[in-house]
């Protein structure tokens, strides 16, 4: 018999009752290291002070109105994320899946009111995960994402991921955009080194086609910089933007320049509840935070002082761990063993970690953690790494 709760998922035995900081509480008082974050958007930990005082204050007054009127809090967020990047202008979606609908439509619109209606083709990268729409699984339709769920959405194109002379060679006079995560999450935690990132910028100058970078799990503080393309110090004509953005409030956005976003007019995209003014206070309050230099210098320290201690974890765990991976918060472990066995070893060890593609354990605590939290959690994982290599020995 079918549970009332549709079984996509293949849950944890465990069931968390609240949250304090980078720690969640079992209904059976066990306290767990959280090093997931929800997948990276809890990134001012759980029931932050300020997030709560946010939420409270704001829904005590209103909740909802839909985009039929002006929304002051909407207003505010998109003029903090205007004024902190890139982009000329925002608009707000409740996940970053609804924002990579949207990306994909204004670079389409774009070509079209350029008088380019053929120039519609996305190119992405084998690894990459955008969502689990049918233009997500469209463009990235590995057999996991898209078996059953055929036919497929016409228009994309996936590039080997590294392989940039072949890329060059896929854009043609019908490529509209190419969109690629600065650092791959789902992938396995894999940065795109700048030098490359630089590279595709050009490319896409060059080859006549807009640039969508998704940094809906590395982007807003995860990586040091508020977002993480900014290392390599380039601007992409749209971005996908969501997870952190509302501190675990459901929140995202699409930023992109004005001439991007110039074939978006009144009527051609909306939402019923995308920048509520629930979502939109909650996700000021992240903002405010989180945009502060001295909190994204913060991140960047804690970031070294962690990969520090994950290397000397992987040195003294040889035979389950390969190699440290990733850029500021958002890390990886490359295992020997299957990664799920040192995810479900941790459990033991009241540690949550994130598996991911390639046998890779992520790593993506609150931004908060604390300095003797890291080292905690340094204990948990060795223990968590010893259990798991014994019971694969052993079985």
């Amino acid at each position: 018999m079918i549970p009332p709760v549709l079984p996509t998922y293949n849950r944890a035995p465990l069931h968390f009752t609240h949250g304090e900081g980078s720690w969640l509480i079992e209904e059976d008082g066990r306290r767990f290291l959280d090093l997931g974050a929800g997948i990276a958007v809890n990134a001012l930990g759980h029931a932050h002070p300020d997030l709560v005082a946010a939420l409270t204050e704001q829904g005590s007054k209103l909740w909802h109105l839909s985009n039929l009127y002006e929304i002051p809090q909407q207003e505010e967020l998109a003029r903090r994320l205007v004024d902190a990047t890139f982009a000329d202008t925002a608009f707000f979606t409740n996940s970053g899946t609804e924002a990579m609908e949207l990306a994909v439509k204004m670079a389409r619109k774009y070509w079209y009111e350029k008088g380019q209606p053929d120039k519609v083709e996305i190119i992405a990268f084998d690894g990459a995960f955008h969502g689990r729409s049918s233009a997500a699984i469209a463009a990235v339709p590995t057999e996991k994402m898209a078996k059953g769920f055929g036919p497929l959405l016409p228009g994309f194109k996936q590039a080997k991921w590294g392989d940039w002379d072949a890329l060059a060679e896929m854009v043609s006079d019908t490529t509209a955009a190419i969109i690629i995560e600065p650092v791959q999450g789902e992938g396995g935690i894999r940065p795109l080194p700048d030098a490359d990132l630089k590279a595709l910028r050009k490319l896409c100058d060059d080859k006549g086609c807009l640039l969508i970078l998704d940094e809906v799990q590395c982007g807003v503080g995860r990586t040091g910089h508020l977002f993480a393309h900014e290392y390599a110090g380039i601007t992409p004509d749209i971005m996908m933007v969501a997870k952190g953005i509302g501190g675990g409030f459901p929140l995202g956005a699409v930023l992109a320049t004005e001439e991007a976003a110039s074939g978006m007019v009144a009527g051609s995209h909306g939402s019923t509840y995308g920048g509520n003014p629930l979502g939109c206070a909650v996700g000021n309050a992240v903002l405010k935070k989180i945009a502060d230099p001295a909190f994204l210098e913060e991140v960047r320290r804690k970031a070294g002082l962690f990969r520090q201690k994950l290397e000397g974890l992987v040195a003294d765990n040889p035979e389950v761990f390969e190699e440290v991976r990733g850029l500021g918060l958002m890390l990886g472990l490359k295992c020997k063993i299957p990664c799920a066995d040192v995810v479900k070893a941790g459990y033991a060890q009241e540690l949550l970690t994130v598996p991911a593609a390639d046998d890779v354990v992520r790593l993506l605590p609150p931004l908060t953690i604390a300095d003797e939290e890291i080292a905690e959690a340094m204990d948990r994982l060795d223990r968590a790494a010893k259990a798991a290599l014994s019971e694969t020995k052993a079985g």
